[in-house]
């Protein structure tokens, strides 16, 4: 891929900003009107709105369930795909000490010495490491946030001694937790794959099967003076395939665009926050789609997520299933790699959906 080898311009942590004590944030980090946060289009859409929260238990228990309410689980699946492109799941079979005991210790992590954090300091060409800004463009405007970005599959290109040593559990655990987590989007992208009228093996093959893409990026947003200036992430889709989102269950601060307005999403305990991917989008001919989301920012309280992203092989064609293309329903995006795609991202940082639109194909 054309990446820059290194930034456009030096890198500042935001954390560090934060600790200074400042009052007023850096112009760089001020989004134009349009682009902050606004409490009234939040409030205007009813603070009882909320992304469907949905029980796995029917599907992934292992034991004898009622036909039925498995079939309402797999529809309910499949109407948030289609109508929100989020959901939480709970009973999803992962330890909840585990995410928790994870999402410490990367808190941990954030909260050492500046000098041992630097010795991780990524760069644009793969993003790997520890960062503070999405994007290559001089000039541009920053988000409130630093990140942590570390590839898991395929295992060509995972490399543990690129994960921090300290603190000392943080390598173990990351490792169980991502084992854990790839097994369980194995297991969202058949029921996806069934919801779709397609073989249930179908996603999982168009992401290369064994060889799928996995990544996982922990995000520090640290406390912010003037929070209704800026943005911790801007509006964007995600380019990859599917999501799984574990948040800061303390501090709400994911915000997912319905319509013309902005819903805070109210974490449930030990869920997973899902949402589809811009690849899910294409692949299903927009039957399920990906949905714009951002997160704002605090005065008075720091916040963790941890974002894994499950992810096509970067040098395989993503286009609409042949199953969900007919002369009715023409195919709506042109083919293009995973490698191809991100580099827009990667380039251009956070810029809503205007890559997946750019997709379409002449009508």
């Amino acid at each position: 891929m054309n990446c820059l080898q290194s930034w456009p311009e030096p890198i500042v942590r935001v954390q560090s900003l934060s600790d200074s004590g400042i009052r007023a944030i850096p112009k760089r980090y001020v989004k134009g009107p349009s682009d902050r946060p606004s409490r009234l289009i939040e409030s205007s859409a009813g603070s009882d709105v909320q992304i469907p929260v949905i029980d796995l238990h029917s599907l992934f228990s292992g034991l004898p369930q009622d036909d039925s309410l498995r079939q309402e689980t797999l529809d309910s699946i499949a109407t948030a795909c289609r109508e929100w492109g989020f959901f939480q799941v709970v009973n999803h079979g992962v330890s909840h000490e585990l995410m928790a005991r994870t999402r410490e210790v990367w808190r941990e992590f954030f909260h050492l010495p500046l000098e041992e954090k630097q010795q991780y300091a990524n760069s644009p060409s793969t993003y790997e490491g520890y960062g503070s800004r999405l994007g290559v463009e001089k000039g541009a405007k920053l988000d409130w946030s630093d990140y942590f970005f570390l590839h898991y599959l395929p295992t060509s290109l995972r490399d543990q001694n690129k994960w921090p040593k300290l603190p000392s559990s943080c390598r173990e655990l990351v490792g169980k937790y991502n084992e854990e987590l790839v097994k369980l989007c194995g297991k969202l992208t058949k029921i996806l794959s069934l919801n779709l009228g397609l073989k249930e093996e179908y996603l999982q093959q168009a992401f290369g099967g064994e060889e799928v893409g996995a990544c996982l990026r922990i995000n520090f947003y640290p406390k912010c003076p003037q929070p209704d200036l800026t943005l911790g992430l801007s509006s964007h889709s995600d380019p990859g395939g599917m999501t799984l989102l574990l948040p800061d269950e303390n501090v709400a601060g994911l915000q997912v665009r319905r319509a013309r307005n902005w819903i805070t999403v109210k974490p449930v305990p030990n869920a997973f926050i899902v949402n589809i991917g811009d690849q899910i989008q294409v692949l299903s001919n927009a039957r399920y789609r990906s949905v714009e989301h951002r997160v704002i920012v605090n005065s008075v309280k720091e916040r963790v997520s941890l974002a894994f992203f499950y992810n096509p092989r970067g040098d395989l064609l993503i286009q609409p299933a042949p199953e969900l293309v007919a002369e009715d329903s023409p195919a709506l995006y042109s083919p293009m790699t995973y490698n191809e795609y991100r580099v827009f991202i990667r380039t251009r940082g956070p810029c809503g959906k205007s890559q997946v639109e750019s997709l379409k194909s002449p009508k």
